[in-house]
């Protein structure tokens, strides 16, 4: 696959909805009862009760529905935390939602660490399609000796769930994982490696540990990539799949924000072949206002001049912009933006 990724046998559904970026990511909480020292949540979502629909913060529920409609969704991928931890209930009525909004062809996928079958049962009952486990890494060498493998028949047994497993791939250990995966490969439909990547949560934990980065402009693990793709040359009983850190933000990621801004684009927005957008920014103070003002001055709708409340600046058409600028007082730039809900900002160039 592109950016180093790979596979064998069968990539399972929902990384199929990932790599198109037609997949929401839909955070439920950051409330987690495990607490593993490699894991990269932000701080703005680590231990905290908060609810995202991918860079989105959610207050109701509807926008959930808005955000994956803005990407055309065909999927959603539900994550945390654990979604079927304390906030199960909530996991629950938003399966529901998606599948009674988009229909049963509309894939949805869980994280979780849970060992509890019957808030698994409930979120099969709601309509999930795959769900994913991540047992904790102290078990990885004696998994045989824990109750996974007998919730893992259970659930072959009950419901016809696809079902897999998926760690990142931690350098130093190698022979946990593969022990991990030769025990209960037989009961799972498939196994995901992730690439192993720092964060602000995570670096002082992986440093105290020997850990490196992969380059000076990667946030990936020095060694991971290669063990994972060691892994993949075992004689694993099911299908294997490693995600690189790179397919994420470079294939996945790009996917989504290009899906995005085919939808969300204004009239005369410039769309980059990644997906960026590319406008006009004035900077002003009274920016409704001396919005207003210029729509009227130069015969212009909304559409194309605009103020941003959320912001405090008012953005229109770059082309526009270009023709008036030397004629307003005010600060005028280009900008480059993702079309994501918080406009994350690329860059900014003055117009002289």
């Amino acid at each position: 696959m592109e950016k180093d990724s790979a596979y064998k046998k069968t990539l399972p559904e929902g990384c199929r909805h990932c790599a198109k970026g037609s997949k929401l990511v839909l955070f439920v909480t950051g409330k987690c009862n495990v607490d593993c020292w490699y894991c990269p949540l932000s701080e703005k979502k680590m231990g905290k009760d908060v609810v995202y629909a991918d860079e989105k913060k959610v207050d109701k529920k509807e926008e959930i529905l808005e955000e994956a409609r803005s990407i055309d969704a065909t999927g959603t991928g539900i994550t945390g935390g654990d979604p079927l931890s304390e906030k199960a209930e909530r996991t629950f009525e938003y399966i529901e939602m998606l599948k009674s909004e988009f229909g049963n062809d509309h894939h949805i996928h869980l994280y979780t660490q849970t060992s509890d079958l019957e808030r698994i049962k409930r979120a099969y009952g709601s309509g999930l399609d795959e769900i994913r486990f991540h047992p904790h890494l102290k078990n990885w060498n004696r998994i045989e000796k824990t109750d996974f493998p007998a919730l893992l028949k259970k659930i072959k047994e009950e419901m016809d769930i696809d079902t897999g497993i998926e760690i990142p791939c931690i350098p130093g250990k190698k022979e946990e994982t593969l022990h991990l995966l030769n025990e209960v490969g037989k009961l799972v439909d498939f196994v995901n490696l992730n690439e192993l990547e720092f964060s602000s949560t995570n670096t002082e934990a992986l440093k105290s540990r020997g850990y490196e980065h992969k380059s000076d402009i990667s946030s990936a693990v020095k060694g991971s990539q290669e063990m994972a793709l060691e892994l993949l040359e075992e004689d694993i009983e099911t299908s294997a799949h490693y995600c690189s850190l790179a397919f994420k933000d470079g294939v996945q990621l790009t996917n989504r924000i290009k899906r995005r801004a085919k939808n969300t684009a204004k009239e005369e927005d410039v769309i980059t072949d990644e997906g960026t957008i590319i406008r006009g920014m004035i900077e002003t103070e009274n920016g409704k206002k001396v919005a207003e003002e210029l729509r009227n001055i130069f015969d212009v709708s909304e559409e194309l001049m605009w103020y941003d409340g959320k912001k405090d600046r008012i953005e229109c058409s770059l082309h526009l912009l270009n023709h008036i600028h030397e004629s307003l007082d005010e600060k005028c730039y280009g900008i480059e933006i993702y079309p994501t809900s918080d406009s994350l900002e690329v860059e900014r160039w003055p117009l002289d």
